[in-house]
């Protein structure tokens, strides 16, 4: 069997027609989701990109693998799917990025890879090799067809077209300055096809595109596919003052330059036109990955590797996109951690299960153990997540699944000392944790007040009831359930080894309390 494993980067979870997006299409993804299992309340365990990839790859939460922010290299010590897989004689290979910084330790001080974070996954062959966050081969292509040097190669992603933008009197957001048929979602597409013909033998690749990720420009004609006026509408308090009175943390990001940092970061534009232009932008990048799947799709049925090619479609993070008047993702709202997930297993045992939607919790630490078991292969010991395979082959959810979703966020920056000063706090003290079900969600932060939402009165997260008295006995339970979910979760480290007279004894013990969690094996 194959397994195409694809991310699309910062998109946000219900942005697919077939759940009902009011605007976006995306037809293809669609078609993977009638011929698959579609994932609803998917989330990331953080953000931004190098921190949730590092948790979607190793099957380990943030608290464990500690890889903070940007930059923060992987230790050595842990594995990940494309490590394990390789046990089995699959050679995987990535067509884009996974954000992994490098382990200096041990490394020559002159090392190139200790500058950048854009290294290849351990175990993976990079056939599309990044630098300074873009493609080298997409450069020299642009450049070979004739396309001006930029300023710095990242330009690409941003520069239009000559003309004036949509918000100042424009007819349509102005497009990318690069064709769609040149640009990179198409390249790397066109590249994983060209290296699939290539395989003689079961294949992994990982096909990891930037977009919808900003820039928000997209090239014609997805640039004028969705009317500005006619995208849905922007989740937020009537000014930033009062949005900023939530918490201390929000009303730094949201007004972090009247602080005296360097930037606001996150804030969104005060013009709402122009969100509206970016938001249409974004759905026109979401539908031509989609176009691009297509192809992607269409070969593997003309190859006669449809039917026997284990997909994986997800994201990396979410974006907030002007909601509580923030843009990217950080923070706390769902919207920057609430992704898609659509898995076809086109074995016979998940064929009866396409086209099922799943409502339970799922989690971007699921996806290594899913990968592996799929592949016959045990789960290591570090991984925090479980596999999915119970929701790809049986009709019903297991008995022992999670009630709640997790994630966490590291605020700490490196270059701007700003925030700890405003806050108080030391670099270890800029982390939230969330735990979040169908009704509530709490959010606890090291060294600042915590959070609590009631989401079937207040959806919106606009109302902290932390300090109501009377949710004061709720918000004691979610704060003991984080504490009890965070001590389960420690990093094992060596605690499944004994020395015996015999020797080191390795028992592997299952993280679900009623010992269920499947892929889990005894040495």
């Amino acid at each position: 069997m194959n397994i195409l494993f694809i991310t699309a980067d910062q998109w946000r979870g219900a942005c697919l027609s077939r759940l009902g997006h009011p605007v976006v299409k995306t037809p293809n993804l669609d078609y993977l989701s009638e011929n698959g299992v579609t994932f609803t309340q998917h989330y990331a365990q953080t953000a931004p990109c190098a921190p949730s990839r590092t948790s979607m790859h190793t099957g380990m939460y943030l608290q464990n693998h500690r890889c903070v922010v940007n930059g923060t290299p992987i230790d050595r010590r842990f594995t990940n799917w494309a490590i394990e897989v390789r046990k089995k004689g699959y050679k995987p290979s990535l067509f884009g990025y996974t954000d992994s910084a490098m382990d200096p330790r041990g490394l020559n001080p002159e090392d190139r890879r200790l500058t950048h974070y854009s290294e290849p996954l351990a175990g993976i062959d990079s056939f599309t090799p990044i630098y300074d966050d873009v493609s080298l081969s997409w450069v020299e292509y642009l450049r070979n067809c004739g396309y001006p040097l930029t300023e710095k190669p990242w330009d690409y992603y941003g520069n239009t077209k000559p003309g004036i933008e949509w918000e100042d009197g424009g007819p349509v957001p102005l497009p990318l300055a690069i064709g769609a048929n040149d640009h990179e979602t198409r390249f790397m597409t066109d590249a994983c096809i060209d290296w699939i013909k290539d395989q003689n033998s079961p294949w992994i690749t990982h096909l990891s595109l930037l977009r919808p990720h900003p820039p928000f420009v997209a090239p014609e004609p997805y640039n004028s596919m969705y009317d500005p006026l006619l995208v849905d509408g922007i989740v937020r308090q009537p000014s930033v003052k009062r949005e900023s009175q939530q918490h201390p943390y929000l009303d730094f990001i949201l007004n972090a330059k009247e602080y005296g940092a360097t930037s606001s970061k996150y804030r969104a534009p005060d013009n709402e036109q122009e969100i509206l232009r970016k938001k249409a932008s974004y759905y026109g990048l979401m539908t031509e990955v989609d176009d691009q799947l297509g192809r992607l799709f269409k070969y593997l049925k003309q190859s006669d590797q449809w039917h026997n090619t284990f997909i994986i479609f997800t994201s990396d993070h979410g974006e907030q996109m002007g909601d509580h008047w923030l843009m990217g993702k950080s923070g706390y709202f769902d919207q920057s951690y609430h992704i898609p997930l659509i898995i076809r297993d086109p074995r016979p045992q998940g064929e009866k299960c396409h086209g099922k939607t799943v409502n339970a919790f799922t989690e971007n630490v699921d996806l290594m153990p899913t990968i592996l078991e799929f592949v016959g292969l045990p789960i290591p010991s570090q991984c925090d997540g479980y596999s999915l395979e119970p929701f790809l082959s049986h009709q019903r959810s297991p008995v022992y699944w999670r009630n709640e979703v997790h994630w966490e966020f590291d605020f700490r920056e490196w270059f701007d000392p700003t925030l700890l000063k405003h806050l108080k706090l030391t670099p270890h003290q800029c982390t939230l944790n969330v735990i979040r079900d169908n009704e509530f969600k709490y959010v606890h932060f090291t060294a600042l007040p915590p959070l609590f939402f009631d989401l079937k009165n207040h959806p919106d997260e606009d109302v902290d009831l932390a300090s109501n008295p009377e949710y004061q006995g709720i918000v004691l339970e979610y704060a003991q359930k984080m504490l009890s979910w965070r001590m389960h979760h420690d990093d094992r480290g060596l605690t499944e080894t004994f020395l015996s007279k015999s020797g080191p004894i390795r028992r592997y013990s299952p993280l679900h309390p009623l010992g269920l969690a499947p892929g889990t094996t005894s040495v």
